[in-house]
């Protein structure tokens, strides 16, 4: 029997705090001692019309948060409770919702929907609840459903599609949930909230119409419906469907041709003469045609060969008519402040971002389409014509061929360094944006390519540098084109050098541009450090060396600063932690600059104490993005220090250990175990003294079912760098490690393939597993490899796992290659019978040695040869 809760619900949304707490807590004490009959107070309450809209608006939303949750840990632990409710009240719980379905009030019925569908992503997969699909088609054939009800049925159906994987009904459900909503689309039979309800939650149902869209009466039925529901009189309707075809687009491109000329000329009447949101759409369907265009393209000129999906290049057959089209939404710029917003989507940001995915599609071909405009239009007085002109001209920058480009760009680039005065701030934002897309796409001096001559450089540069005072819009355009520009001489041997001259200057800009204040946001600010961080590791370090040491005085200067703002609220701090953040990640690329030559090394060797003083200093700060960005700049410098490193580690270990505990920023734990492991490279040996506080954090870190699972490899391999490391002295910690690596290696062997992220994160573990044996492994080889001998085996099991898998990610059979050479390399003669037994190696070592990657040929052969040695 559910309980009598309206009054605590509206008294905690009292706007006295005591009434408010007290309420809350009474509220929390309910749901802790007693659950199931919490929740079923909550349904009782979202389900009973007589009620204050109030009181149920909040039972819906705890009902809803009691089911669901981002975080990953805690919405399984949700799902676990659920599940442990008794059937009786679940049933009763799941009767209130559909009950509230019929509801005289909006809001609750909507709370319901998102609920039954929170309900169904559990109970569905786990085939329970069989009868939801049923009641819910139900609401739509009864003669006496009134319009609410549908509508309301219509949205759940399309949240528990969202909420399901396509596998979790069969497919007559399938087939009576589409003939539903696509009834419910029917302009005849429905009210305007029915059909919306409809076409949304056809959205949805796509993923499980395979079987129907294989079947040519079927699929034409759907594209009829859709079609004729995307020239409904009504806007949001009509978005709807065009959101639909987007989705068909990518999804069943191989089926479309027949439909193309249809959906053509409904796309082009949306795009020149529909309301901005449908447009929008209409447009939406081309860059997706594209897309999928371009994957197609990528598996024919690829490893993958034939993609198994028809390339029907509708995007060349529609360019003489999708050109022009996308082309004139480009003059259709919204007359915006003087200080752009680029988080703004427009029809003309919409139609350039599309027309770039043209060019992308079918390369030279569009220029010759392109240029007509860019040249008809690029004089002309009004801004909107010159903007216009710009950024198409920008646009088709990536996909045309060198050959195409070069000479357009070569004539073109005086234009577009005076356009940077131009009168009008929308044409110089495009026109710096135009730049770095050159800068980007044809300036490579490394590959023997660039539009940028020697004489050309000083004029580029001296009118980026005038440009940066621009506005904020414009300054931040002009950073991401000096980004690029020094991007380009970045490994260009001697072509490096003729930027050398200009660093000063640009470093020089870059710090002004920094600490302005004028921009709504920090964005130009975070655009000037990372500029200024490729301007660092694009230049010649011998020559530049000095620079940059004084650039490391300046930046530590700033961080030393930082230490000493005055915080009064948390927003001081977290401006406080960005810049902090931005100057360590400076300082983190100079380290590697740096580093990076015996010349250069001494200076940056001499600098580490005030470093690591202030980096000591910003950890007590205590705010996560600096945490990262210091412990990646701690890596660095460890690198650079070698053994010289062991003194900061008194100081520096608590802080470690604060950042392997760190859960809750899984981000700062993940980097603080690779930190660990730049570490162990640089100490070696010395790092002993850590290694019991280190091994227990990690094993625990493991153990941890709330640690994010993102973690768990880099723990794997950083097990193999403290082996590696400490040698011999790794064996107290060899019977837990080797433990949890097997549970992992189980693990790998029962995951789903058929989840593509579960499959990357399958790859890192196992890559990670093969690091950690190989580690293990060469750091027992001089002294105690025999501790290994029982484990080999087993290690044997699992490389044979991965060797047979259908689909084998290419770092992984590196890995895998790998540590088969250093069994045999450690273990010897041991491994003998082992080797000869196991035909499969000699399989796996001729795929290797076929590659054409040059290390994983290398590799093998290593292997080869250790194995060689053992058998023989």
């Amino acid at each position: 029997m559910a309980m009598e809760i309206t009054q605590f619900l509206l008294a905690a949304q009292s706007p006295d705090a005591n009434i408010r707490t007290q309420a809350e807590a009474s509220l929390r004490q309910f749901q802790e001692q007693n659950l199931p009959l919490f929740l079923l107070s909550l349904s009782v309450e979202l389900a009973n019309n007589v009620k204050p809209l109030e009181s149920r608006r909040l039972a819906g939303i705890v009902l809803k948060n009691s089911l669901d949750a981002k975080d990953s840990v805690r919405k399984e632990h949700l799902v676990q409770q659920w599940m442990t409710i008794e059937i009786s009240i679940k049933s009763q719980i799941k009767d209130s919702l559909l009950r509230t379905l019929g509801s005289s009030a909006s809001e609750a019925r909507h709370t319901s929907s998102q609920v039954i569908a929170k309900v169904a992503s559990i109970e569905i997969p786990r085939k329970q609840w069989p009868e939801l699909i049923g009641s819910l088609l139900n609401n739509m054939t009864k003669q006496d459903s009134p319009a609410a009800l549908k509508q309301a049925t219509m949205e759940t159906l399309g949240y528990v599609c969202e909420a399901i994987s396509h596998q979790d009904l069969v497919q007559d459900e399938v087939n009576s949930v589409l003939t539903a909503v696509v009834q419910g689309m029917n302009l005849a039979e429905h009210s305007h909230e029915v059909r919306l309800a409809a076409t949304k939650a056809l959205y949805n149902a796509l993923d499980f119409a395979q079987t129907n869209f294989d079947n040519e009466m079927e699929r034409s039925y759907i594209m009829k419906v859709v079609c004729e529901t995307a020239i409904s009189k009504e806007a949001d309707i009509r978005q709807a469907a065009f959101e639909c075809l987007v989705s068909i687009a990518s999804t069943y491109y191989d089926v479309l041709e027949p439909y193309m000329q249809t959906l053509f000329q409904l796309t082009s009447n949306a795009v020149k003469g529909d309301e901005e949101s449908v447009a929008l759409q209409a447009i939406e369907f081309w860059s997706s045609i594209c897309d999928e265009e371009i994957e197609l393209q990528e598996y024919e000129t690829g490893e993958g060969g034939d993609s198994g999906s028809a390339h029907s290049r509708f995007i060349e057959k529609a360019l003489p008519y999708l050109v022009p089209l996308l082309l004139d939404t480009m003059l259709k710029q919204e007359d915006q402040d003087q200080d752009q917003d680029d988080s703004i989507w427009n029809i003309s940001m919409a139609g350039g971002t599309c027309l770039g995915l043209v060019a992308r599609t079918v390369g030279d071909s569009v220029v010759k389409l392109v240029m007509p405009f860019v040249e008809g239009n690029i004089l002309k007085p009004e801004w909107h014509c010159r903007e216009a002109a710009t950024y198409a001209f920008g646009s088709i920058l990536e996909g045309p061929s060198v050959e195409t480009l070069g000479p357009l760009v070569t004539n073109g680039l005086d234009f577009l360094l005076n356009a940077m005065r131009d009168e009008n701030n929308h044409v110089k934002d495009t026109t710096a944006w135009t730049l770095s897309r050159i800068f980007e796409f044809l300036h490579c001096p490394a590959s023997g390519f660039s539009v940028i001559s020697q004489e050309k450089l000083e004029r580029i540069v001296t009118v980026l540098l005038e440009s940066i005072i621009d506005a904020p819009n414009v300054a931040e355009k002009v950073c991401g084109a000096i980004y690029y520009l020094a991007q380009g001489y970045e490994d260009a041997g001697t072509s490096s050098s003729l930027l050398t001259q200009h660093i000063p200057r640009i470093i020089s800009e870059l710090l002004k541009t920094a600490e302005r204040t004028d921009g709504s946001d920090f964005k130009l600010r975070t655009s000037a450090y990372e500029t200024l961080n490729e301007v660092v590791r694009s230049s010649n370090v011998v020559e530049t060396s000095l620079i940059i040491l004084e650039l490391l005085k300046s930046i530590l200067h700033k961080l030393g600063q930082t230490l000493e703002l005055q915080i009064v609220s948390s927003d001081d701090r977290e401006k406080q932690g960005d810049l902090q953040a931005s100057l360590c990640a400076v300082i983190q690329v100079i380290i590697q600059k740096l580093g990076s030559t015996e010349e250069t090394k001494p200076s940056i060797l001499q600098a580490a104490d005030p470093i690591m003083f202030l980096f000591l200093r910003v950890f007590a700060c205590r705010s996560s993005t600096v945490h990262e960005e210091a412990m990646l700049a701690i890596g660095a410098l460890a690198h650079a220090s070698g053994p010289e490193f062991e003194k900061y580690m008194p100081e520096l270990y608590k802080y470690l250990e604060m950042g392997l505990q760190n859960f809750e920023e899984y981000e700062v734990c993940a980097i603080t175990v690779g930190v660990i492991s730049d570490i162990c490279r640089a100490l070696e040996d010395k790092v002993l003294p850590y290694c019991d506080g280190i091994m227990n954090h990690l094993v625990r870190n493991l153990q941890s079912a709330e640690l994010n699972r993102s973690v768990k490899p880099p723990i794997f391999s950083c097990f193999g760098d403290i082996a590696l490391a400490i040698g011999e002295q790794f064996s107290k910690y060899i019977e837990p490690t080797v433990a949890m690596m097997r549970s992992a290696a189980e693990a790998c062997a029962q995951m789903d393939n058929s989840d593509e992220e579960l499959m990357d994160y399958g790859n890192q573990l196992k890559r990670s597993i093969f690091e950690a044996y190989s580690g293990i492994l060469q750091g027992f080889k001089d002294s105690k490899p025999e501790l290994m001998l029982p484990h080999a085996g087993h290690l044997f099991q699992f490389i044979e796992l991965v060797f047979r898998e259908k689909y084998r990610n290419e770092s992984v059979t590196k890995a895998a290659v790998a540590v088969m050479g250093d069994l045999a390399d450690a273990l010897g003669p041991n491994t003998k019978i082992l080797f000869k037994d196991k035909a499969f190696c000699i399989q796996f070592l001729g795929e290797c040695l076929k590659s054409e990657d040059e290390h994983l040929k290398e590799t093998a052969n290593w292997t080869q040869v250790m194995i060689a040695r053992v058998v023989s």
